[in-house]
């Protein structure tokens, strides 16, 4: 009985140790499934925790001639974070700016919106006309269905309780 205890608790500390991050994935235009940026100057990556499947942390999707691009982290539970970026009317390759209060896809203003919740929020920050930023799309394949480029953005707390966020190196490289 001690000897599956002791395992069982090896195995649960094994899935449950959160992986240091020391670099961001590499910038690539290939649809290698990577995101990450740096948040107030710390590597982001999407990470899950124990039993939670990679596939479910990041996922891009296209709306019409919009883009909407999600990415969790788990890895420090019991909070987590999530990056969610809205591209209004993507055309092509550019610049697309994240100035726009509007956390509603339907509304359909390009924003960028970071959050860490414990159950619920505990900080939201949101992109606005005072707190924006850019999405550079350097990659986009309509036919194999790729979207990649950089992003960077300042973000001010909706809950008004934390500092502004800035985010900077940011990189994705995805299927959509």
């Amino acid at each position: 009985m001690k000897r599956l205890f002791v395992s069982g608790l090896s195995v649960f500390l094994l899935f449950s140790c959160k992986k240091e991050i020391t670099e961001l994935p590499p910038a690539t235009q290939t649809g290698a499934q990577t995101f990450g940026a740096k948040v107030n100057g710390n590597f982001w990556i999407p990470q899950g925790f124990g039993p939670i499947p990679a596939d479910n942390l990041l996922e891009a999707k296209k709306l019409g001639p919009n883009f909407y691009i999600n990415a969790r982290n788990f890895a420090s539970s019991p909070n987590e974070t999530e990056f969610e970026i809205f591209l209004k009317d993507v055309n092509g390759t550019g610049n697309y700016p994240l100035n726009t209060t509007m956390p509603n896809r339907s509304t359909g203003a390009s924003y960028g919106f970071y959050v860490k919740r414990k159950l619920s929020p505990i900080s939201e920050w949101l992109t606005s006309a005072v707190h924006g930023g850019v999405v550079h799309i350097s990659f986009l394949d309509t036919t194999n269905h790729i979207i990649a480029g950089t992003f960077n953005f300042s973000a001010a707390d909706n809950f008004g309780t934390a500092p502004v966020l800035q985010v900077t190196e940011g990189r994705f490289d995805l299927n959509y």
